[in-house]
């Protein structure tokens, strides 16, 4: 793919943007930790929806290739289920979060149960906030666009994304988040009118589409939509969500904040599975899924525009890279070596975190290029730190529910036990029983939580 002269130029208009934006008063305060970890808890109702939507939505190329194939479902598996607990969350977790006056979930963790408990969290935290399924997605953009070698694209795409992160921290991210959430929805509002322009609208795609295309299964199995309803629960453990939260003004801008939220990933879920649906009616026999967006956009769109789209892939990919880079340099510096060193000076936690940023960077370069697969990352991450984080994170907001500290870092660690060896117990994607890993692991944790409730009780009522 040979871009033109106008699209280069976009592309570094779009970088020298994203460097004036990161940079810019990026020394005020930024040695304060509560400065650098949640941008001093000043970001206004704007701010929080800009930064939530772009960092929540990073999985573009996924997206684009799993309704290239399947169609109307991606709404189901990818949209509703997320949607409904980001709605659970901000009715009943955001306000919560926003009076503990926190940074990050350990925190949470640490004074529900003790500081075991936060660490064996912080380890599972900065496995859920590892940015390598979107470093990955970065790399593969620039392979197909640069003609780059997927190591190179990974690495300078990482680079790029994180590098203003490390400087100026939660603020300087919110401020280049502006200009990606532009970017964003501009791309694919371009490409659609001319989509429809050129082709017409819902007459060409029933007539173009596979009929399967058109309906809520797409060819896959309910058990298999009805799975990411589960793994969808990570929203509720979701540290971009708690950092937000955490990081905004009041209570209300947290709550009001993520409502506003699902309108807008509502709204640009619709562009992306339309695009996705006349990627498939216009190019029906593509190789790779995975480049349907891009080689749509060849197709269809005139160099400045074929440019502006482009740039839309770039900032929905980067905007993500940053938000969960950053929250897993965090979780490394702050929760995991600040607290093992057991020292919590202000300055000492900023740097910590900085350190944290570079171990994530080498870490989500090296699992990006050994797994190769956004899918097979997304699934095993997700099944794993929610069956390992939902239930004892969720209890810890209440004394009445929470549980006995022994017991909510078994309930972790045998959760994520049993979901990995139904894991690797599987072949082809063929589990035990028939069951999807999350499942068991859920259940054992549920049964954890059940079993230290009645434990706890009985001790309490024979005292």
């Amino acid at each position: 793919m040979t871009l033109s002269a106008i699209e280069y130029v976009l592309l570094a208009f779009y970088v020298a943007g994203l460097f004036v934006l990161g940079f810019i008063r990026s020394r005020r305060g930024h040695e304060s930790a509560e400065e650098y970890l949640v941008a001093g808890r000043r970001i206004s109702l704007p701010a929080f929806v800009v930064t939530l939507v772009s960092t929540w939505y990073g999985g573009i190329l996924g997206v684009g290739e799993f309704s290239y194939k399947y169609g109307l479902s991606n709404w189901l598996v990818f949209g509703v289920p997320y949607y409904l607990y980001a709605v659970i969350f901000a009715l009943f977790i955001a306000g919560r979060a926003w009076r503990t006056r926190f940074y990050t979930i350990p925190d949470q963790l640490e004074k529900a149960y003790g500081r075991s408990v936060s660490l064996a969290g912080a380890f599972f935290i900065f496995v859920l906030a590892t940015p390598a399924p979107y470093v990955l997605m970065i790399g593969v953009l620039c392979r197909m666009l640069f003609g780059w070698p997927l190591w190179l694209g990974v690495t300078l795409g990482a680079l790029l994304s994180m590098i203003y992160a490390f400087r100026g921290g939660l603020a300087a991210i919110v401020r280049t988040e502006f200009l990606q959430f532009s970017l964003m929805y501009a791309g694919f509002v371009v490409i659609l009118a001319f989509a429809v322009r050129q082709f017409g609208g819902w007459e060409f795609l029933k007539s173009n589409l596979p009929p399967l295309h058109l309906t809520w299964h797409g060819e896959n199995s309910p058990q298999y939509i009805f799975v990411w309803y589960f793994i969808a629960m990570s929203t509720l453990v979701d540290p971009n969500f708690y950092q937000r939260c955490y990081a905004a003004k009041s209570e209300k801008v947290a709550r009001n904040g993520i409502l506003i939220s699902v309108v807008f990933w509502m709204f640009f879920d619709f562009m992306t599975t339309a695009t996705g649906l006349y990627a498939a009616a216009i190019l029906p026999n593509l190789a790779n899924p995975i480049e349907s967006y891009p080689q749509l956009a060849v197709t269809l769109l005139p160099p400045l525009a074929r440019g502006l789209f482009f740039l839309a892939l770039f900032a929905t990919i980067m905007s993500t890279i940053d938000g969960y880079a950053f929250l897993s340099g965090i979780t490394i510096g702050k929760d995991l070596l600040g607290k093992i060193w057991g020292r919590n000076e202000d300055r000492l936690l900023t740097r910590l975190s900085r350190f944290g940023l570079i171990i994530t960077f080498i870490f989500a370069v090296a699992v990006s290029l050994w797994l190769q697969s956004v899918v097979d990352i997304w699934y095993g991450i997700g099944t794993l730190t929610t069956s390992a984080l939902l239930v004892p994170l969720a209890a810890s907001f209440s004394e009445k529910w929470k549980m006995p500290p022994r017991w909510a870092l078994f309930s972790m660690l045998q959760s994520a036990a049993i979901s990995a060896l139904w894991m690797l117990a599987g072949t082809n994607e063929e589990y035990w029983l028939g069951l999807q890993p999350i499942y068991p692991g859920l259940a054992v944790s549920l049964g954890c939580f059940i079993v230290s409730l009645v434990f706890s009780r009985d001790k309490n009522g024979r005292q």
